[in-house]
């Protein structure tokens, strides 16, 4: 799936900028968003170094390397930032990050942290450029301890880090979920062991209730849209995961 558009009108665009192939970086399939705004632009989970190439000719087919004022990191996994430093060389935009990851990050060979702002833990309202506002919602424990969402007010699109995240079979390549039912199969292993708690989780709907939400976008598979955002969100809600499954001797109840 490449350029997808989940919203566009005459100042603005959101698009699923390019999903990496199951073969890339031997790991599961991950999505790269762009978010454009008066031609300017910020990506989210730009990904890791296998993709990057390909991620950067999808990029300029709309916006230039000069364009891209901001880079927002979900968490601190390598499926997403092992590129970064790569990206870096091209652009000149602040990457924002949760702040308990700031001192793991040059472990990425990342050398120069000027660059990056650590986002607090309530999150913040961030001003990309003049009249392109986004915020930074916190999403704790879910399933990094610092994960953060991006919410995009213009599109009413939420990008969800791996909250929403789908294991897809290598033959599906299905761009939305409309209905919950047939797709919880992809995704309900993985939020149980991944989702660090329900407890998490309730924070969470609490935080995002007040955002007027059309889209979900997680970092791996289909995006939510339609009746399937209240499903999925009202499902979350009711499950038993992570340290709720937790038992002795490292086994998970069923």
């Amino acid at each position: 799936m490449r350029n997808i558009k989940l919203h566009e009108s005459d100042q603005h665009q959101f698009i699923l900028l390019n999903e990496s192939e199951p073969g890339e970086e031997d790991g599961i399939r991950s999505n790269q968003y762009l978010v454009i705004h008066g031609g300017q632009g910020v990506l989210l989970d730009p990904g890791g170094f296998g993709v990057m190439p390909r991620v950067l000719a999808e990029m300029l087919r709309y916006v230039q390397p000069a364009d891209i004022q901001g880079v927002f990191l979900s968490h601190q996994d390598p499926d997403i930032v092992g590129g970064l430093s790569t990206w870096l060389e091209l652009l000149d935009a602040p990457v924002y990050v949760s702040s308990i990851w700031m001192r793991f990050l040059p472990h990425y060979g990342l050398k120069d942290m000027s660059h990056f702002v650590g986002v607090p833990d309530e999150g913040m309202r961030c001003e990309v450029a003049e009249g392109f506002v986004l915020e930074v919602v916190p999403a704790h424990f879910l399933h990094s301890e610092g994960q953060i969402n991006v919410y995009d007010p213009v599109a009413k699109v939420l990008f969800s880090g791996d909250i929403g995240a789908a294991m897809m079979p290598p033959d599906e390549d299905t761009a939305f979920v409309d209905d919950l039912a047939g797709h919880l199969p992809y995704i309900e292993g993985f939020h149980r062991r991944y989702m660090g708690s329900n407890r998490a989780i309730r924070c969470w709907l609490e935080t995002i209730a007040r955002l007027d939400i059309e889209m979900i976008a997680p970092q791996h598979g289909p995006v939510y849209r339609g009746a399937a955002v209240g499903q999925f969100l009202a499902w979350l809600g009711d499950l038993q995961c992570g340290i709720d499954l937790l038992q002795s001797g490292g086994r998970f109840a069923r």
